[in-house]
């Protein structure tokens, strides 16, 4: 593939450039720059040292490309840039890269992150890359650590990573600590300047509050737009429909990219107008320009070299959105090409496997698909424990409840219970939970609920879903999946990465779905409910037993 960067100014990368010609470099195409006149002090002295991090969580997907671009333009005004792949920031923000995947991911990020700055002529030799427990697990960092706690009120804190970090009534200390971390790799880094989007905008003005504070210097905060996805909202990682994966085939592009935001006229948060302004036009020599085809009766083929110009015809309705899209595709498979060939190699397979368990097995969506479990978060509401007698002579079933029967031993002991779901009454549910769990466990405990499993009669009581427990063997142990305590009954549990399925209006038994699932269900080192490694989360953050490891799920 010929290079997409503009490679006149790649030739001109080692030649001596004037203070203007760098500082034109390092801030154009920023949404905003807090302490230029820093920049400015720094840049007439020496070259400037910056870093970006990305915390190791969901996959990166072309918006990395928005970063990428203004990394090769620090490094064509000759800056020294680090490339910070923080292990610890994915794990603390609610657990999203699960401590088993950290090291997995973060090295799936560094050579993802380089293929991509290969494929756009970046020369990695001047990048250094640092992963952030390579040194955020040294005694003087966490000595830090707790002296910026020591500063930071929690309404500071939540206040901070509030674009950045999930946001929940009652937080995780980890989500709070998150902020102080990525203020405290400026000092440790030795940088001059901190990079990021304009969502980091709070940790940034976070860190120059109280970076001094600790007898520290303040630092340069160069800030990014922020580029909509093809939903037309913020570009996401765990959103499917949302953005087009660094290794998604031509087909799959093309999948996407037809089924994204570009309404005729409208020039406002439209992924498709944003990847050319942010990506295409900024990689994009000058005497070149965007190539759109179309027949004569659509006004014939047309080059834009300018973005101004394909905006202003878009905007006039003078451009149409399948045309764009045509456009926009080809140069996407071009950028994407490289990093599909070095990703082909087996080693590098095995790993995104590794690092991303969900994509290991390619199961048709009957076989195994957890967005179509129907999980809600319940509240038991009463509970009985009920004696279930059989009398063979007439094949019936005789239900008692417990405080007027006396125990045969031929008898069977059940949990019928009331589980509120957040629907106008709540469901009876069976469960074999005696053994385990007294009454005073249940009542009032809010769990998780499969609710779409085909009702069911268990001795002659209508049982309509199942409690999930985590249970182990040997011993033989069982405890309750729980939600975090300000979710409320009927909010739905989702699988992290499936959050966009949509769950089957009941299971078919015949299918297995359930089983399929299920084989895969287990918790994890932090007692958290996964599948496949991806956590069951809540808008509160993730679903948890009380203390077993690598137990089953059912």
């Amino acid at each position: 593939m010929t290079s997409c960067v503009n490679g006149e100014a790649r030739a001109n990368n080692d030649e001596e450039k004037s203070f203007e010609e760098k500082l034109q470099l390092i801030t154009r195409n920023l949404q905003e720059v807090l302490g230029e006149d820093r920049l400015v002090d720094v840049l007439k002295i020496r070259d400037v040292k910056i870093y970006w991090g990305t915390a190791t969580t969901g996959k990166p997907h072309i918006g990395y490309f928005v970063p990428m671009t203004k990394i090769a333009d620090f490094l064509n005004a000759g800056c020294e840039v680090t490339i910070l792949f923080a292990d610890l920031h994915a794990y603390l923000d609610n657990m999203k890269a699960p401590w088993d995947l950290l090291a997995l991911r973060t090295e799936y990020y560094e050579n993802v992150i380089k293929a991509m700055l290969i494929s756009i002529n970046v020369s990695i030799e001047k990048l250094k890359f640092v992963r952030g427990t390579e040194f955020q697990l040294s005694k003087e960092y966490t000595l830090d650590m707790y002296r910026i706690s020591s500063l930071v009120t929690e309404h500071d804190a939540r206040k901070a990573g509030a674009e950045v970090v999930k946001q929940v009534d009652h937080p995780l200390l980890s989500g709070l600590l998150y902020p102080g971390l990525q203020v405290l790799d400026e000092e440790y880094l030795k940088v001059d300047a901190q990079f990021g989007g304009v969502d980091q905008r709070k940790i940034f003005t976070y860190a120059e509050k109280y970076l001094p504070q600790l007898g520290y210097k303040k630092r340069v905060h160069l800030m990014n737009p922020m580029v909509p996805g093809l939903t037309g909202d913020k570009m996401s990682s765990s959103e499917e429909d949302s953005k087009i994966d660094l290794l998604d085939d031509p087909a799959t592009v093309k999948r996407k990219l037809k089924k994204a935001f570009c309404e005729p006229g409208n020039i406002e948060n439209n992924g498709v107008l944003s990847f050319a302004k942010h990506v295409v036009y900024n990689l994009m020599p000058e005497t070149e320009g965007l190539d759109i085809k179309r027949s004569k009766e659509n006004g014939g083929n047309v080059t834009y070299y300018k973005y101004a110009d394909l905006e202003l015809d878009f905007g006039n309705e003078n451009l149409h959105p399948g045309d764009l899209k045509i456009a926009i595709e080809m140069y996407i498979n071009k950028l994407l090409e490289p990093i599909r060939k070095t990703f082909s190699h087996p080693k590098l397979q095995k790993l995104t496997a590794a690092a991303y368990p969900q994509l290991s097995r390619k199961l048709a969506k009957s076989e195994a698909d957890p967005s179509r479990l129907e999980l809600k978060v319940g509240k038991i509401l009463s509970v009985e424990k009920v004696w279930f007698k059989q009398f063979s002579s007439f094949g019936l079933f005789l239900l008692i409840v417990d405080q007027f029967f006396i125990q045969h031993p031929d008898a069977e002991t059940l949990y019928v219970q009331k589980v509120d779901l957040g629907e106008e009454a709540p469901r009876t549910i069976v469960s074999g939970l005696v053994s385990f769990l007294t009454v005073d466990d249940l009542l009032g405990q809010k769990v998780v609920v499969l609710c779409n499993l085909k009702s069911s009669k268990i001795r002659g009581v209508e049982s309509m879903g199942m409690v999930l427990c985590a249970y182990t063997e040997n011993p033989k142990q069982m405890e309750l999946l729980q939600p975090p305590g300000d979710t409320f009954p009927g909010e739905r549990v989702s699988v992290e990465g499936y959050e966009s399925g949509a769950p089957d209006e009941q299971l078919n038994p015949k299918k297995k779905v359930w089983e399929n699932v299920q084989a895969d269900l287990k918790t994890s080192r932090e007692f958290v409910a996964q599948w496949q490694g991806n956590n069951f989360m809540t808008l509160s953050g993730p679903v948890k037993c009380k203390s077993l490891i690598g137990a089953k799920i059912k």
